[in-house]
């Protein structure tokens, strides 16, 4: 039986979801969780010791000043031998009061090591491994869906969010709870009555956090949609910075960059207003708490009912201990809020469907003959919008097919279905005689070699780029196939030959390179299947005849899928496929459709035009 899917979001039951994820997320990191919960109540616990030891020195002094005075009670049942001075007794507290210091700032210092380590050096590498996989194994429909600076932000920003969780929300409420139920019996020892008169305003701040917790949740969630347009803008703006400058519109761009800038800017600014309401009414009650222990607990002195030292001083020192772990409840409830909004973004690309999968019983494909049929095949983006349309074609194994038509015919959606970016709405779509979803995924698409219009090249060396779809090449091989692709020569002149190491998507290099290089790592796969996407549209004339010659040698023997606008590709097919709105509307060799009317002659005539005037 499949799994139920997730509940939808903003739902209650969303929300339960999540807090079981996140609960589940904490126990694969239980020892060390509770680790550092032992470190921080060990903390607690070593303040309280030397507020202690401050409330004995106290009454010791008050002993020794104010003969009659009820004695001091030392710790553990321990007293002073008979033969110590007044000054050594307090030089032996005071030292007890700088170990305890002392020992609390080195456990201090190991728990905010061992909390850094689990939260950035396990817990954020872990998810945002697990997230980039994840998106290894979705389909196109996915990053069609998704912007590019969304995803960013969700391996970037919200894994910290995940992160919070344990360290900001399961840890510190756990450290909350007991330190709570710590101080409390300590207080209650000293005096129960006067402990349940400076409770009194806890149902008071309980409620307060939790209706302050809702009222923070939309803003936290409109907050990372306005962090996502920010890194989006950045990104769009950083790309297209030549458009910018060449229009001359810094200005326009600076001031898109500032307005998403002061979207994020005014809601931080709408949740930190929203925080200081918070913590103030926190510290209010704190403070009234604190009136009470004055009022109540100095009468309870004065009638020495308990001690000044370890009575008073000591429960006002505990009582603002308790009270801090009480405004932490307030940190706690705010970070569960930012935790849920990022964990709701991670755990929407951890659930969602890959799309496309490999079936429990596909067969290893092998080296492929390169048959390619489309049987019936309708494609759609998006429901309401059919770009291939009962589509029927039979390309034979070695056979170059060249496909055009005008734009939104349906040809780039033809060509993306063959190595299975998506599958068919309806229909199939056969490889040597099977369903294409028949065949293993990965032996597919090692099949087939795609040079783009703008082919994408990594940060790398040359040779590294070439032998990106092989990186365990040899030299001879990534050669061989650069001699094919007519790029040895120009990469013999780079500095560094093979070993030149490329800017960003190939920037030192120019346009026509980029695609030579693009073509030899094509090459090197020896796919059975080449797929070549405009290859020559954004080169120059010259450039596109060496690529030209170089496509000639690279197509020998394969299963060559042609999408170009200029006829010069065109025309090397053996086939030429038109396409409109998705249908096969003419079929037939250059020569043969040169002379029928349609869509394929008039833009034969139209170019000739052009290039007449």
């Amino acid at each position: 039986m499949p799994p139920s899917p997730p509940p939808p979001p903003g739902s209650a039951a969303r929300q339960r979801y999540l807090l079981t994820r996140l609960l589940r997320l904490t126990g694969r990191y239980g020892w060390r969780s509770l680790g550092l919960v032992l470190l921080n109540v060990s903390v607690l616990a070593l303040g309280l010791a030397g507020l202690g030891g401050v409330g004995v020195a106290i009454d010791f002094l008050r002993e020794q000043v104010q003969p009659g005075s009820p004695p001091a009670k030392f710790p553990f049942g321990w007293h002073p031998p008979a033969d110590w001075s007044p000054q050594f007794v307090l030089m032996a507290l005071g030292l007890w009061i700088i170990t305890a210091a002392a020992v609390r700032a080195w456990l201090g210092y190991l728990t905010a090591v061992s909390t850094n380590i689990l939260g950035q050096g396990k817990i954020v590498v872990e998810l945002r491994s697990a997230i980039y996989a994840k998106m290894q194994r979705m389909s196109f429909r996915f990053f069609d869906a998704n912007a590019t600076g969304s995803l960013i932000n969700r391996v970037t920003g919200d894994t910290q969010s995940v992160r919070l969780f344990i360290d900001g929300v399961a840890v510190q409420a756990l450290n909350v709870f007991l330190a709570t139920l710590f101080y409390i019996a300590c207080l209650a020892q000293i005096h129960l009555g006067l402990t349940l008169a400076c409770f009194a305003f806890l149902p008071v701040l309980g409620l307060i956090v939790v209706l302050f917790s809702r009222w923070l949740r939309p803003d936290y969630e409109e907050g990372r949609l306005r962090v996502d347009r920010l890194v989006l803008v950045f990104e769009e703006l950083a790309r297209g910075m030549g458009v910018v400058k060449s229009f001359g519109l810094q200005s326009w761009a600076e001031g898109r960059f500032l307005e998403a800038n002061a979207a994020v800017r005014d809601q931080k600014n709408r949740v930190f207003r929203k925080l200081t309401i918070l913590h103030p009414l926190v510290s209010l009650l704190n403070q009234l708490s604190l009136a009470v222990l004055l009022g109540y607990g100095g009468w309870l002195a004065i009638r020495g009912e308990i001690p000044v030292g370890t009575g008073l001083i000591l429960f006002a020192g505990i009582l603002q201990q308790l009270n801090a772990q009480v405004t932490a409840i307030g940190t706690v409830a705010d970070s569960l809020q930012q935790t849920l909004t990022g964990a709701d973004r991670v755990y929407e690309i951890l659930d969602a469907e890959p799309g496309i999968l490999n079936r429990e019983d596909a067969i290893s494909l092998g080296r492929a003959k390169g048959e390619v049929v489309f049987d019936h095949v309708a494609f759609r983006f998006k429901p309401e919008n059919t770009i291939l349309n009962d589509l029927s074609l039979t390309v034979r194994a070695g056979e170059k097919i060249a496909i055009v038509g005008p734009t939104g015919a349906g040809k780039t959606a033809l060509i993306q279905l063959i190595p299975r970016f998506y599958d068919p709405d309806e229909g199939r779509l056969l490889l040597d005689g099977r369903d294409l979803r028949e065949w293993c995924l990965d032996d597919v698409r090692k099949q087939v070699g795609l040079v783009f219009q703008e082919s994408f090249l990594f940060s790398a060396s040359v040779a590294a780029n070439i032998a990106f779809g092989n990186p365990g090449a040899t030299r001879e091989a990534v050669e061989r196939a650069a001699h094919l692709a007519a790029a040895h020569e120009f990469i013999e002149k780079l500095p560094l030959g093979y070993d030149t190491l490329l800017h960003e998507n190939g920037a030192n290099l120019s346009g026509g390179q980029r695609q030579r290089l693009a073509l030899a790592r094509a090459i090197l796969l020896d796919p059975a299947i080449l797929i070549l996407d405009d290859p020559t549209a954004a080169v120059d004339t010259g450039t596109e005849q060496e690529i030209l010659t170089a496509m000639d040698r690279v197509m020998a023997g394969r299963t060559t899928f042609i999408v170009a606008h200029r006829f010069s590709t065109v025309r090397r097919a053996d086939r030429i496929i038109v396409l409109d709105r998705g249908r096969v509307v003419a079929m037939g060799t250059h020569e043969e459709l040169s002379e029928q009317p349609g869509y394929y002659r008039d833009a034969i005539l139209a170019e000739s035009g052009e290039e007449a005037a």
